[in-house]
């Protein structure tokens, strides 16, 4: 039996602007180098962005890498700063903080993870803060930076890890260029009606202009407003509101006033919680929130009692639900960004989900006929990235000891889903933070959540006791004095900014069609 030819996709076209537009563009046109097919972008100037999606996690810094970005020249024309993880105010209890690294807390030692040889030590009457071993958490809070590549081979540095904070709008702006570069070809146009074949599948879309752009298959990033997977379509959308309550926001952004600090500030509040974002020229400031507690009234009068500095635009409010679509790919169209799903920003998840949502496209790459076995296993793989993010954000919320607001003293009473419960059992009964194949977040940052709200295990692994506790807790001494050493070596880290990517004279930017 003879096998008839694959049918190549020979036009790609991606509906929507910002930062999902152009990563899902710039991924798209490196991989395929303008030769498999051709990849189209309609993006409206009509049409706003949110555009507050100004931190990232670290994998963002091996999209860069990966996509032959210069990291300097990137960082130099976003505006762009350094981030070493996320303090976390106020979210225990009033007056407590800790910080989410984004990096190891120590060496192995004598073979045993650090957490587990700390929880022994602990045991033992040592009441040593584990932050005060870890070189991303020591750096973060002496305000300097200097990444593991440019640290000594044996330094502690070396177990560190860090992203970016940036001006979203110029972010879109550089990878539009960036894209451009390689061929994708860019409409400036609106569209205002979607042609679909008999059997469903997108085959056109009406521009404004009276253009008709065809092609194989659809890229649907035009944000909450899911054009192509929801207006067209139909895709439902799943609501996860009671699990994660907050359902709105209010952002604006504030002049510089102090060098900006190598990580995210994130305080909680009587309804929600603060972002604070700094970055070369500005700060980005929000304030995310409950609307079944909290007015907008409420939240904008809240925020701007906070803030440091002069506004320097309008605030905005912005309302959104926390979940995502029953599936994300459908027929000929893939839904990235907004689309395909929202996680309120507390761990900065959202343009990772972005670049995933591209590179599980291209490892299941389709032709025109987008078999059914390559939507399943995208969606499969999608639907669980979302869902344990979902996860590790939900435990910053259902471990909070606050009762002093209605909010928190919901999310003390809240239901969670069966699989975080799990993972909540697992560590508390046998200290094990789940190791996940291609995991985004590490054992140890559920380990510095878990801490950090209070949940400690009931014991440690017990083959630390093989070890002598006294060469032990010795190791962990020099390996605290060794971390504090060579952050003593690190530049500060508004200098290591204007000596190594100082920003770039900001040029003006179109905020709507960015």
């Amino acid at each position: 039996m003879t096998q008839s030819a694959p049918q190549h996709l020979t036009k790609i076209v991606i509906v929507g602007g910002g930062t999902a537009g152009w990563i899902s563009a710039s991924m798209l046109a490196f991989k395929l180098r303008n030769q498999l097919c051709q990849v189209e972008l309609i993006e409206s100037a009509d049409i706003g962005t949110i555009g507050v999606g100004e931190a990232t996690i670290p994998p963002f810094i091996t999209l860069l890498r990966n996509l032959g970005i210069n990291e300097q020249d990137f960082i130099s024309k976003t505006q762009g700063s350094f981030k070493l993880g996320i303090e976390f105010a106020n979210w225990r209890e009033k007056g407590q903080q800790f910080f989410h690294p984004f990096g190891d807390f120590g060496p192995k030692l004598d073979g045993h993870d650090f957490y587990q040889c700390w929880l022994k030590s602990q045991a033992m009457g040592d009441n040593t803060p584990i932050m005060d071993y870890c070189p991303t958490a020591i750096m973060a809070y002496q305000h300097k930076f200097m990444p593991p590549f440019m640290a000594a081979a044996d330094s502690p540095i070396q177990l560190s890890n860090y992203a970016l904070h940036f001006d979203a709008s110029l972010v879109a702006k550089y990878l539009r260029d960036y894209a451009q570069g390689l061929g994708v070809v860019r409409h400036e146009d609106t569209v205002v009606e979607v042609h679909n074949h008999n059997n469903g599948f997108i085959k056109a879309l009406q521009l404004q202009s009276g253009k008709l752009i065809e092609g194989d298959l659809f890229i649907d990033c035009s944000g909450f407003r899911g054009l192509l997977i929801d207006k067209n379509l139909n895709v439902k959308y799943q609501d996860w509101k009671q699990w994660l309550p907050c359902d709105r926001a209010v952002a604006m952004q504030t002049k510089k006033v102090a060098a900006p600090v190598p990580y995210t500030q994130s305080t909680a509040e009587d309804a929600g919680w603060r972002w604070t974002i700094p970055l070369q020229h500005r700060t980005g400031n929000g304030y995310v929130y409950s609307s079944e507690f909290c007015s907008d009234e409420q939240a904008l009068t809240t925020l701007q009692q906070k803030v440091i500095g002069m506004p320097v635009n309008d605030p905005r409010v912005i309302p959104f639900s926390s979940g995502r679509r029953e599936h994300f790919w459908h027929k000929n169209c893939v839904s990235v960004g907004l689309s395909s799903g929202f996680l309120e920003p507390l761990e900065s998840t959202a343009i990772h989900l972005i670049t995933r949502s591209i590179h599980f496209l291209l490892v299941n790459f389709p032709d025109r006929q987008c078999k059914q076995s390559l939507v399943d296993e995208y969606n499969r793989a999608m639907a669980w990235d979302y869902e344990y993010i979902r996860d590790f954000i939900i435990l910053h919320y259902c471990s909070t000891q606050r009762n002093d607001s209605e909010f928190w003293r919901w999310c003390q009473n809240m239901s969670i889903p069966d699989s975080l419960q799990q993972r909540i059992s697992l560590f508390k009964e046998n200290a094990i933070a789940r190791h996940d194949l291609d995991q985004l977040f590490k054992p140890e940052s559920w380990q510095c959540i878990y801490e950090g709200m209070g949940i400690r295990p009931q014991t440690y692994n017990h083959f630390v006791d093989l070890s002598d506790y006294s060469q032990l807790f010795s190791n962990m001494q020099s390996a605290k004095q060794r971390a504090q050493q060579s952050v003593s070596s690190a530049l500060n880290h508004e200098a290591f900014l204007k000596q190594f990517c100082p920003a770039a004279t900001p040029t003006p930017v179109n905020k709507k069609g960015a």
